[in-house]
């Protein structure tokens, strides 16, 4: 009889195609993974991975297990999530797809009161392109994702609004804009200007609202692109060029060399949801936390992008 847990370190190995750093990730030990394939391997009469001394890669027997692997291990956790749920407690493992920006600055205290609740819960974020994560939600290897889904990507999710991030602009506290805090728009055909790759939330949001002002993106002088807004905003604080980031990170940094400067008639905000796939049943814990970002008395989500706004014109006064 299959075992779900061999089918769950297959899934880590095969999805990693490192047995030790799926080691590291299920807390056991390298030979034991081996083991736990071998295993399958055996049980199955064929090898699912093809090994050339550290290159590993999955045969066509490996890809074919995997989706159905996954569904296996999908349904034995929902098994033990609702067996525990019958004595009153949310208990499982709740995995999150975001970017580093929801990662780092919103998830966390998100978590850290919804944790508390649930105490026999635990939480994995999984920090990639938002791409990646809607990618990831559809195939059901996280149970929730905060991104901004373009229209092609809303067919078969559930969507809510989490929360509005303000992006904004930052120059070096040496640029001619720093002093005055505030430009205007027809002045940005003349910066050097640091971007977020195509594709990304922030990129999206400054390409459409630059187009609602009757500005192409092609039109400006990028002159680097970076994967984060963080990356952005480190290169603007060595000089490299002004840069469009999400206003959580620069929140963080406007102190550090930066200032943040306005665009008369130009407001940049990236709306980011919550997003659930339609394809894989929800479960228990991700109910549960689906319900709390939309309870009325959790006011945590709708308070966070308007307390970035606070303190970011905070401290432009504090300047």
């Amino acid at each position: 009889m299959l075992d779900a847990h061999q089918l769950n370190v297959f899934l880590t190995a095969a999805e990693t195609l490192n047995f030790t750093e799926a080691a590291r990730l299920l807390s056991m030990t390298q030979p034991s993974v081996s083991q736990h394939v071998q295993a399958l391997e055996q049980h199955f009469q064929t090898k699912l991975f093809n090994r050339a001394g550290r290159q590993l890669t999955l045969t066509d027997a490996g890809m074919a297990l995997m989706p159905l692997a996954r569904q296996l291990v999908r349904q034995s956790i929902r098994i033990d999530e609702t067996m525990a749920s019958l004595h009153g407690s949310i208990y499982g493992h709740l995995r999150f797809g975001c970017s580093t920006t929801s990662g780092k600055y919103v998830l966390p205290s998100l978590l850290g009161v919804f944790l508390k609740r649930h105490p026999r819960l635990h939480a994995t974020c999984e920090v990639s392109s938002q791409k990646q994560a809607i990618e990831a939600l559809r195939e059901g290897r996280v149970h929730l994702a905060l991104a901004c889904p373009q229209e092609s990507d809303r067919h078969d999710v559930d969507s809510r609004l989490f929360y509005s991030d303000p992006i904004v602009l930052l120059v070096p506290d040496t640029h001619p804009w720093a002093a005055r805090g505030a430009v205007e728009l027809r002045e940005m055909r003349e910066a050097s200007l640091i971007m977020r790759e195509e594709g990304s939330g922030t990129f999206n949001a400054v390409r459409q609202g630059l187009l609602r002002a009757g500005i192409e993106l092609g039109d400006l002088q990028t002159v680097l692109t970076l994967g984060n807004s963080e990356a952005i905003a480190l290169a603007v604080r060595e000089g490299l060029g002004v840069g469009f980031v999400s206003g959580f990170v620069a929140q963080q940094l406007v102190r550090e060399g930066v200032r943040h400067v306005d665009i008369d008639g130009l407001a940049l905000r990236q709306d980011v949801y919550l997003l659930q796939s339609r394809r894989h049943p929800p479960t228990n814990a991700q109910t549960a936390f689906w319900q709390f970002s939309a309870d009325a008395d959790n006011q945590l989500c709708s308070q966070v992008a308007d307390e970035t706004v606070s303190k970011l014109q905070f401290a432009e006064l504090a300047l």
